[in-house]
């Protein structure tokens, strides 16, 4: 008996036998993957503050976990008598002031490492020239460091 006729019988109508369909699994991690991936985009080009997300804090109710969960570590935390304070910051691209003339840096403006008060060596922070806030959201827990106490939302 060929093969074709062997297919025809099993009902495969003359397809050759390969890997199958493909498996459902793949698509639906691609699809949870998805929002993932552009928050990654948001975080990297600066813009980290969801007004959205904002929205959906209640102030006595909202978890430390959802607020991490919608904006990420914080850009700065503050340890107060009151509780801790998370503290965001967006930043969008400025308005070019004009013609930037090129320039070479001195040697000690190049070099990655400086030296500090105490005479530890840290990284040079890099500058953000063409950036300027977008908007900056304080959020204050309670004294529990769980529970949202108050927030703050401002856009510039």
């Amino acid at each position: 008996m060929s093969k074709l006729s062997q297919n025809r019988r099993r009902g495969t109508r003359g397809l050759a036998a390969g890997p199958g369909p493909r498996p459902r699994g793949a698509m639906l991690l691609l699809v949870l993957a998805l929002p993932l991936i552009l928050g990654a985009w948001s975080d990297v080009s600066g813009n980290t503050i969801n007004p959205r997300f904002v929205q959906r804090i209640k102030d006595g109710q909202t978890k430390k976990h959802e607020i991490l969960l919608y904006f990420g570590e914080p850009k700065e935390v503050e340890r107060t008598a009151e509780g801790p304070v998370f503290k965001y910051i967006s930043f969008k691209d400025a308005a070019p002031m004009g013609v930037k003339q090129e320039r070479t840096p001195e040697q000690q403006s190049s070099h990655p490492y400086f030296l500090d008060e105490e005479k530890k060596i840290k990284k040079v922070e890099p500058k953000r020239e063409n950036k300027v806030p977008r908007s900056s959201l304080t959020i204050r827990f309670k004294p529990d460091g769980e529970t949202v106490m108050s927030h703050e939302y401002k856009e510039y």
